[in-house]
């Protein structure tokens, strides 16, 4: 198949999942073509059967906001035209899904055709698709698809609740990784010894956005501290760095908290990781806190959103009430002082996301789903 991917390429969970699949896709012997406004971030220069296209986004006086909408649309459009894609797969919903239909109109007066796939990832319905402005264009680009996805049980069920979308029915595909590359015996840890100093690891990875909520992650850290020395290996960057910067000087623990930045290789830092805190008000399906799992790193986490499907709370972590840092705190000193139940945990933290989330069985139902809407769309002609 031809298959054109559009994505976020920025730092995020939804980007990297498209980027990876593109990835799995192509080794699978497809052909694969990302469309957006600039290179994916975890997407090598090169790799056999993958094409990257840029969305120029002219510069014009009289807009305020170059209509970046109407670039992508135009750029599908050729994209699909020049090379014959099956495929436009839209990770998030606005406006890539909208894009996706402007273009596959453009094509029909042209007597060609393409089949859309859209895949919600999260704040595109919880947050952002909910707001007044946005709410009517995201329930018709989703409806408008050929097939929609959605990367959890709890984020279907929102986009039922929060749009009714009769006309579409939402199938669940998670998020996935690769086993070999979060085997963590296969990585060495790159934080030099000198700075641990023998400290147990906690780690947070994420955009630093509100719903994060970072500073509650430092403040579970401050928690476990008091118990257990140990320092905080914070990846990532966004609005809410400086206030996880303040609250670490606060609480006095600055000196152990290391804010790393954007970090696009993440497993060797996860195979050096005792615990992953994940404290999100919402979180529709917890990439990181699966690449953590996978890593055989416990998480301790948030009750919240579609997190509860990836961490089987008492197995492979523990999850709490969100806003309860001391609960928290108290689970993460709980594993740490008891080596032999971090080690069973890790075991079947790991076990369980190669069983469950494995990159071959997903992508084969991403697979199956695009010769689905293509065979589909060929009995409806």
């Amino acid at each position: 198949m031809k298959i054109g991917i559009t994505c976020y390429p920025t730092y995020g969970g939804s980007g990297a999942v498209a980027t990876e699949l593109g990835i799995a896709l192509a080794a699978r012997g497809h052909e694969v073509h990302f469309i957006t406004y600039q290179q994916p971030f975890r997407l090598p220069s090169f790799l056999p059967r993958v094409w990257f296209h840029e969305v120029d986004v002219g510069r014009y006086p009289l807009f305020e906001y170059p209509p970046y909408d109407l670039a992508l649309a135009v750029r599908m459009h050729e994209v699909v035209r020049d090379h014959q894609l099956d495929i436009l797969h839209c990770h998030y919903a606005i406006p890539h899904a909208t894009s996706a239909w402007i273009a596959r109109e453009m094509l029909r007066e042209g007597n060609a055709d393409v089949r859309v796939v859209t895949t919600l990832h999260g704040t595109d319905i919880t947050i952002v698709g909910q707001e007044r402005s946005f709410y009517t264009i995201t329930r018709f680009s989703i409806e408008k698809s050929d097939s929609v996805t959605a990367v959890s049980d709890y984020l279907r069920d929102q986009t039922y609740r929060a749009f009714g979308c009769v006309g579409c029915d939402v199938e669940v595909i998670p998020n996935f990784i690769n086993p070999a590359l979060y085997d963590r015996s296969r990585h060495h840890f790159p934080i030099p010894t000198d700075v641990t100093t023998g400290r147990k690891v906690l780690m947070h990875i994420s955009n630093f956005r509100p719903v994060k909520r970072v500073r509650d992650v430092v403040r579970v850290f401050a928690g476990v501290n008091k118990e257990v020395p140990a320092v905080l290996v914070m990846v990532g960057d966004g609005p809410e760095r400086v206030e996880a910067e303040a609250e670490a000087r606060d609480l006095g623990v600055a000196e152990h908290v290391l804010f790393l930045g954007k970090i696009d290789a993440i497993a060797p830092l996860l195979a050096g990781a005792d615990l992953f805190l994940l404290t999100s008000d919402k979180e529709s399906f917890g990439l990181s806190a699966l690449e953590a799992l996978a890593s055989g790193v416990p998480v301790i986490g948030a009750r919240a959103g579609g997190l509860p499907e990836v961490v089987i709370d008492g197995e492979t972590g523990f999850l709490c009430e969100v806003g309860d840092v001391e609960a928290m705190a108290a689970a993460g000193v709980r594993l740490l002082t008891d080596p032999a139940m971090w080690q069973t945990m890790s075991t079947a933290a790991a076990a369980d996301a190669r069983k469950r989330f494995s990159e071959d069985a997903v992508v084969a139902q991403y697979e199956a789903l695009y010769e689905r809407t293509i065979a589909s769309a060929v009995a409806g002609r």
